[in-house]
Protein backbone atom coordinates (compact mmCIF):
# COMPACT_ATOMS: atom_id res chain seq x y z
CA UNK A 1 0.00 0.00 0.00
CA UNK A 2 1.21 3.04 -1.19
CA UNK A 3 1.93 5.68 1.47
CA UNK A 4 1.92 4.17 4.45
CA UNK A 5 5.68 3.32 4.81
CA UNK A 6 8.66 4.02 7.36
CA UNK A 7 11.90 5.15 6.20
CA UNK A 8 15.25 4.69 8.55
CA UNK A 9 18.30 5.60 7.43
CA UNK A 10 21.79 5.04 8.52
CA UNK A 11 23.94 8.46 8.22
CA UNK A 12 27.57 9.19 9.25
CA UNK A 13 28.49 11.75 10.96
CA UNK A 14 28.67 13.94 7.71
CA UNK A 15 25.14 12.95 6.88
CA UNK A 16 26.20 10.84 4.27
CA UNK A 17 24.00 7.92 3.68
CA UNK A 18 24.79 4.63 3.94
CA UNK A 19 22.22 2.47 4.41
CA UNK A 20 18.32 2.88 4.15
CA UNK A 21 15.35 0.34 4.48
CA UNK A 22 11.76 1.14 3.57
CA UNK A 23 9.53 -0.82 5.41
CA UNK A 24 5.15 -1.15 6.21
CA UNK A 25 4.70 1.73 8.80
CA UNK A 26 2.83 -1.27 11.26
CA UNK A 27 6.49 -2.37 12.26
CA UNK A 28 7.66 -0.21 15.28
CA UNK A 29 10.89 1.91 15.28
CA UNK A 30 12.66 -0.33 17.46
CA UNK A 31 12.01 -3.28 15.24
CA UNK A 32 12.64 -1.52 11.87
CA UNK A 33 16.26 -0.21 13.29
CA UNK A 34 16.86 -4.10 13.60
CA UNK A 35 16.20 -4.42 10.03
CA UNK A 36 18.07 -1.70 8.86
CA UNK A 37 21.65 -3.00 10.99
CA UNK A 38 21.04 -6.46 9.85
CA UNK A 39 20.91 -5.01 6.04
CA UNK A 40 24.29 -2.77 7.09
CA UNK A 41 27.57 -4.40 5.04
CA UNK A 42 30.18 -6.53 7.73
CA UNK A 43 32.42 -4.03 6.08
CA UNK A 44 30.60 -0.93 7.90
CA UNK A 45 29.38 -2.98 10.79
CA UNK A 46 32.92 -3.90 12.40
CA UNK A 47 33.90 -0.17 12.76
CA UNK A 48 30.47 1.07 14.00
CA UNK A 49 31.55 2.26 17.72
CA UNK A 50 28.40 4.23 18.66
CA UNK A 51 25.01 4.89 17.42
CA UNK A 52 22.87 7.80 18.28
CA UNK A 53 19.00 8.23 18.00
CA UNK A 54 16.18 9.22 18.70
CA UNK A 55 13.57 8.34 21.68
CA UNK A 56 11.04 5.83 19.47
CA UNK A 57 14.11 3.65 19.52
CA UNK A 58 14.32 3.33 23.51
CA UNK A 59 13.85 0.39 25.07
CA UNK A 60 15.48 -3.15 24.30
CA UNK A 61 16.89 -2.27 21.24
CA UNK A 62 20.04 -0.48 23.20
CA UNK A 63 21.01 -4.07 25.03
CA UNK A 64 20.13 -5.85 21.20
CA UNK A 65 22.54 -3.63 19.88
CA UNK A 66 25.31 -4.67 22.44
CA UNK A 67 24.29 -7.77 22.43
CA UNK A 68 24.52 -8.35 18.78
CA UNK A 69 26.77 -6.41 17.64
CA UNK A 70 29.08 -4.55 20.64
CA UNK A 71 27.73 -1.13 19.71
CA UNK A 72 26.69 1.71 22.01
CA UNK A 73 23.68 2.88 20.99
CA UNK A 74 23.04 6.29 23.01
CA UNK A 75 19.36 7.66 22.96
CA UNK A 76 18.76 11.53 22.47
CA UNK A 77 16.23 12.86 24.62
CA UNK A 78 14.97 16.63 24.31
CA UNK A 79 15.47 18.72 27.45
CA UNK A 80 12.23 17.92 30.02
CA UNK A 81 10.81 21.64 30.42
CA UNK A 82 11.44 23.05 27.34
CA UNK A 83 9.24 25.66 26.33
CA UNK A 84 11.06 26.17 22.56
CA UNK A 85 12.83 24.77 19.84
CA UNK A 86 15.96 23.06 21.26
CA UNK A 87 18.71 22.07 18.99
CA UNK A 88 19.28 18.73 20.16
CA UNK A 89 23.13 17.00 20.18
CA UNK A 90 23.76 14.50 16.87
CA UNK A 91 19.92 14.71 15.67
CA UNK A 92 20.30 17.75 13.48
CA UNK A 93 22.22 15.56 10.98
CA UNK A 94 20.39 12.79 10.66
CA UNK A 95 17.44 15.67 10.30
CA UNK A 96 19.35 17.64 7.70
CA UNK A 97 19.99 14.50 5.76
CA UNK A 98 16.30 14.04 5.46
CA UNK A 99 16.20 17.54 4.44
CA UNK A 100 18.24 17.00 1.76
CA UNK A 101 16.59 13.86 0.02
CA UNK A 102 13.61 15.89 0.72
CA UNK A 103 14.73 18.04 -2.28
CA UNK A 104 14.63 14.78 -4.53
CA UNK A 105 11.06 14.94 -5.89
CA UNK A 106 10.82 11.06 -6.04
CA UNK A 107 11.84 10.94 -2.53
CA UNK A 108 10.02 13.69 -1.26
CA UNK A 109 6.52 12.05 -1.38
CA UNK A 110 6.01 8.57 -1.18
CA UNK A 111 5.46 7.94 -5.39
CA UNK A 112 6.53 4.49 -5.32
CA UNK A 113 4.44 1.42 -5.12
CA UNK A 114 6.66 -1.06 -3.55
CA UNK A 115 9.08 -0.61 -0.12
CA UNK A 116 12.18 -1.90 -3.18
CA UNK A 117 11.58 0.37 -5.26
CA UNK A 118 11.81 3.26 -2.44
CA UNK A 119 15.05 1.58 -1.28
CA UNK A 120 16.07 1.81 -4.46
CA UNK A 121 15.89 5.43 -5.54
CA UNK A 122 17.86 5.90 -2.06
CA UNK A 123 20.41 3.53 -3.01
CA UNK A 124 20.77 5.37 -6.42
CA UNK A 125 20.76 8.87 -4.84
CA UNK A 126 23.74 7.58 -2.45
CA UNK A 127 25.58 5.75 -5.47
CA UNK A 128 25.80 9.36 -7.25
CA UNK A 129 26.74 11.53 -4.51
CA UNK A 130 29.57 8.83 -3.72
CA UNK A 131 30.96 8.95 -7.26
CA UNK A 132 31.16 12.78 -6.68
CA UNK A 133 33.53 11.41 -3.64
CA UNK A 134 31.75 12.55 -0.52
CA UNK A 135 31.63 8.73 1.24
CA UNK A 136 34.44 8.28 4.72
CA UNK A 137 37.08 6.04 3.75
CA UNK A 138 36.34 2.63 4.90
CA UNK A 139 40.18 1.54 4.58
CA UNK A 140 41.85 3.31 6.40
CA UNK A 141 42.86 1.13 9.95
CA UNK A 142 42.46 3.99 11.84
CA UNK A 143 39.00 5.00 11.10
CA UNK A 144 36.40 4.89 13.01
CA UNK A 145 32.83 5.82 12.22
CA UNK A 146 29.70 7.20 14.11
CA UNK A 147 26.68 7.04 12.83
CA UNK A 148 23.14 8.26 13.15
CA UNK A 149 19.84 6.17 12.92
CA UNK A 150 16.55 8.00 12.46
CA UNK A 151 13.01 7.28 10.78
CA UNK A 152 11.52 9.55 9.34
CA UNK A 153 9.21 11.28 5.94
Amino acid sequence: MRGLRKRHILVDTLGHLLKVVVHTANIQDREGAKLLLKAVPEAIVSQLIKLWADGGYRGTLVEWCWDTFQITLEIIFPPAKRKTFVLLPRRWVVERTFAWLGHYRRLSKDYEECCECSEGLFTSLRSTACSNGSRPSLTEPNSTLHFELSNGF
